[in-house]
Formats: structure tokens, sequence, C-alpha cells
């Protein structure tokens, strides 16, 4: 008889994911496993799909204080990310929800229709101040999901309104769908976006973000919008030591040739409970890195870890 390692979500077979596992969230009484009951007998096991809850949004704006954060309000359309990258910071928000930061995060996800009419709401306020906002510093707003919600779009068309600042950060090639909006912003200083490169290697990038563009794809990103006048940023994120931090400069080559106009890197931060640490076991191998500044190649430019000037609306 032959003993196969169960599946980490019984019944159901796993392609393209990032996690591997799918350990209980962190405020969770209870540990789930699957196991093999070394019968051997045939079974078919599911596909494992992507499945989308609503929620309908309280509010829309999230404000933070940290010195460590160039920007003090984010939004977040979506909460979990179909991209699926197993070094995501974000995993372990998931466990707020009682979800597990592994194969939950990438396959259960939670969208938020009528967050544009809330951001109207809040930004109409007499008492709001006007400063950046943030979207994409948890979640990729431009994960494939969005093609149907179209939540990013209905966002920025508000912002658009009001002529307020907006900095994007992703890795969806979606973006390119709304350049009609954040072209004319850009024209004021009202939009500026970051798109993040980890590596050049197709094959690397297939296995740390299974359901990310590809390089390739993101470098003519950068080339799309940098075309249209909107100012692009190459996020080297997350820099991972000894494994694609060679890259350094070959992706700031090209980036630069694409069109970039700045450049920032983040060293690989593992938080507890990600699947990489679940992995390890080791609480002190997951603690935290800082953002930093790196000096560009001779052939680009010096990289800081702000966000591109933009106007105050």
């Amino acid at each position: 008889m032959t003993r196969t390692e169960p599946p980490p979500i019984p019944g159901q077979r796993i392609r393209a994911r990032g996690a591997t596992v799918n350990a209980s969230g962190r405020f969770e009484t209870e540990r789930r496993e699957g196991f093999a009951d070394d019968w051997d007998l045939p079974e078919e096991d599911r596909l494992l799909q992507t499945e989308v809850r609503l929620e309908r949004p309280r509010s829309a704006l999230t404000f933070q204080n940290s010195p460590d954060l160039p920007f003090d309000r984010s939004i977040n359309p979506y909460r979990g990310c179909e991209h699926g990258c197993v070094y995501c910071y974000a995993r372990p928000t998931h466990a707020y929800l009682n979800l597990s930061p592994g194969l939950d995060f990438e396959t259960r996800l939670i969208a938020r229709p009528g967050i544009a009419e809330v951001l109207a709401r809040e930004l109409a306020r007499t008492s709001y101040k006007v400063a950046p906002i943030a979207i994409g510093t948890n979640t990729d707003p431009y994960q494939p999901i969005e093609a149907t919600h179209r939540l990013m779009r209905q966002i920025l068309a508000v912002l658009a309104d009001h002529r307020h600042p907006v900095w994007i950060t992703t890795r969806g090639s979606l973006i390119e769908r709304d350049i009609d909006i954040l072209a004319p912003m850009a024209a004021e200083g009202l939009a500026a976006v970051s798109i993040s490169i980890t590596t050049l290697d197709r094959g690397l990038a297939r296995k740390m973000e299974p359901r990310a563009p590809s390089p390739t794809r993101r470098l003519a990103m950068i080339r799309a919008l940098s075309a249209a006048g909107i100012p692009v940023r190459v996020q080297v994120s997350p820099l991972i030591p000894g494994l694609t931090d060679h890259e350094m400069e070959a992706i700031l080559t090209a980036a630069k040739e694409a069109g970039a106009r700045h450049a920032t890197s983040i060293p690989l931060r593992l938080r507890w409970k990600s699947p990489v640490c679940s992995r390890t076991g080791s609480r002190q191998r997951c603690r935290g890195g800082r953002a930093r500044s790196w000096a560009g190649s001779e052939s680009f430019m010096v990289a800081a870890t702000t966000t591109p000037p933009l106007a105050k609306g």
C-alpha cells in the first residue's frame, strides 16, 4: 500500500496557488488538518476554486500614523488577493476574518461593493483634509476579480471628480484599463503608480507569484502608463536575499528603459503565520524588516522610500 500526503484542504487539489498549507488563523480555538486514512482507494479531488463574498463597507478610508509609512490614509476595495504571492505580508490579516493566511487568503476573497459611494460621502465632509490616498498597500486592487467587480474604476471616478491625489501600488495589468481616468489626473499632478517587480526570471516569478502577470508583462505596463504621461515608480519588492537580490540592477535598468522615473526596494518581510513562517516554525526568522533606500546603478536613479510628489487637490 502506498501512502500519499493528504491535501491541505481534504477533497480538493491545488493548481497555481502560492500557499501549500491552510493553517488555522491565529485567533482560532480549533485547528483543522487533512489526514490520510490509509485506504488505498481511488479518489477524485475537486480543483480548489476562488470564491468571492460581498461586504457592505461602512467606511472607505483607513487612517494610520506610523512614522515608517509615507502616507496616512489608504483604501482597500478587496480583502485577500488571488495573485497568491507566497511571501505577501498581508496574509496574516485574513486571520481577523477567521480565515487562514494560507490558501484561504488567495481563494476566499471579499469584495466591497458600494465603497465608491461611501468614499464620496467621506470626501464631502467639511472636516475632511486632503492628502494623497494610497491604494494597494495591503492587497492588490487590480487582482483578477477586479475585472468583474470594477471597484477600482468606480473609486478612481470619485477621486477624479473630487480632484483628489492618489498613489496606486499594483502588479495587475487591469490598471491599463483605467488609463483614461489616470492620465488626465496625472496631467494635474494628482496620480502616480508603483509597479512591483520581484524578479525578471519568469519561472521563479511563476512559483512565487502564481497568478500575477509575468515580469515581461509588468514592464509592458510601465511602458503603457509612462507613454500616457502617468508617473511610474518601480518597486523591487520584496528583495529576497540569496534569491533575487542579484537582479537589482537588471530590474532597475529594464524598468528605466520601460519609462519608470523612480525606484524603491523593500527587503523581504516574513510575518508570523505566513505560509513560509508556518513551514519554518520559527518566530525569530519571521520578524519584519524595514523599508530602505537604495542607490541605483549608474544607468538609473537613486531610489527613495517616498511617494512621487502629488498635488494637494
